[in-house]
């Protein structure tokens, strides 16, 4: 009891600064070594990419995926509406979809950078990311792989936007929408929108495994996530 009542004082101090001396000690003073905490961290991770980021390369992965389906970029939403009330929604459904396809193909890229990033973990970046907030590991791989994802992403998508005709149809769609009367032209770098977008959607799949780990014992699927991460309970 005496070592419980230590640790949660531990915790709600540990942003005063006099007390970061002690909240290095931590996982010797709870029975954690530094190797198990790296460990359960990096654990923690590769469930995420492994159960989230996976269904994310399959066929709707994002498309039928309410937390990251794509939608089109505010200078076209006018498009999607202009459309719909002339009805083309089907058109307009098509356009969706075929963001969604790029988006899908490029997310295949992803797991050899994260993999990359995850063996990397400190244990110095393991005990920030036990004692953070719920998305904290989340927010570290983000840090260390958002550059390297985006240059990975862009051209997969460009690519995937020409093999299954997305050029041609967005051209169509635009096209239509500049024919209405007293409409402004439009031409967004859908390229760029959608690997934005489909970077968000994968660290939002991210946390959301990370979440589940942090708040429910029973997604904690080996001895030694449960161990450590008992430790925030």
């Amino acid at each position: 009891m005496k070592r419980l009542v230590t640790f949660l004082l531990v915790l709600n101090l540990s942003a005063c600064a006099e007390l970061q001396e002690v909240v290095n000690q931590l996982p010797q003073d709870v029975g954690i070594s530094q190797a198990e905490m790296g460990s359960a961290l990096r654990q923690a991770l590769d469930l995420g990419i492994d159960k989230q980021v996976s269904k994310l390369t399959q066929k709707d992965g994002f498309f039928k995926n309410e937390l990251v389906k794509i939608m089109l970029p505010d200078e076209l939403t006018k498009v999607d509406k202009a459309l719909r009330d002339i009805g083309l929604g089907s058109l307009a459904d098509e356009g969706l979809k075929v963001l969604n396809r790029a988006a899908e193909d490029a997310v295949s890229e992803a797991t050899p950078i994260f993999i990359d990033a995850v063996k990397g973990i400190t244990f110095n970046d393991a005990k920030n990311i036990l004692l953070g907030q719920d998305d904290a590991a989340t927010q570290y791989l983000t840090g260390r792989t958002q550059t390297a994802l985006y240059d990975k992403f862009n051209p997969v998508i460009k690519n995937s936007f020409s093999k299954v005709g997305a050029d041609d149809i967005w051209a169509n769609l635009i096209s239509k929408y500049n024919s209405i009367p007293f409409t402004s032209d439009v031409n967004p770098d859908l390229t760029d929108y959608v690997t934005g977008e489909a970077l968000k959607g994968v660290y939002k799949m991210i946390a959301v495994e990370e979440k589940e780990i942090r708040n429910k014992v029973s997604s904690r699927t080996t001895d030694l996530l449960r161990k450590v991460f008992a430790l925030q309970d």
